[in-house]
């Protein structure tokens, strides 16, 4: 079967996060990832430039309402030993929320310090 190609100048450039304090979110993640926030941060927009094989992620302050439900999307890492990053993402202010083991993948679940969820697991 011969692979598709795609010539689409559509390409994911960033992922944006609505945030109650900006600076200190893009700082959780700054951290989470090594990678540096972008000069100019302020409490109304935050930046961690994109890398050659990752999307910049943007801060910028939250839309009116509070965040009632399980995200819509969330960000899945790939780390080396599913066992190694827990104490470091709670000591930054993550919460852990649960592990599981299903469908052949095991991972772990976290909220950063604004209840936004994301996974752990070792994917390769």
């Amino acid at each position: 079967m011969a692979t598709p190609t795609y010539d689409s100048d559509v390409k994911l450039y960033n992922l944006t996060f609505d945030a109650n304090d900006p600076p200190r979110l893009a700082t959780f993640w700054s951290v989470v990832l090594e990678r540096p926030i972008r000069e100019g941060a302020n409490e109304y927009f935050a930046t961690i430039a994109r890398t050659a094989t990752a999307p910049a992620m943007l801060f910028i302050p939250r839309v009116p309402g509070t965040k009632l439900a399980k995200n819509r999307l969330d960000i899945d890492l790939d780390c080396h030993d599913i066992g190694d990053p827990r104490d470091r993402l709670e000591g930054l202010g993550a919460t852990f929320m649960h592990e599981k083991n299903e469908f052949g993948l095991h991972w772990m679940t976290f909220q950063d310090p604004e209840g936004n969820e994301f996974c752990v697991a070792a994917l390769g």
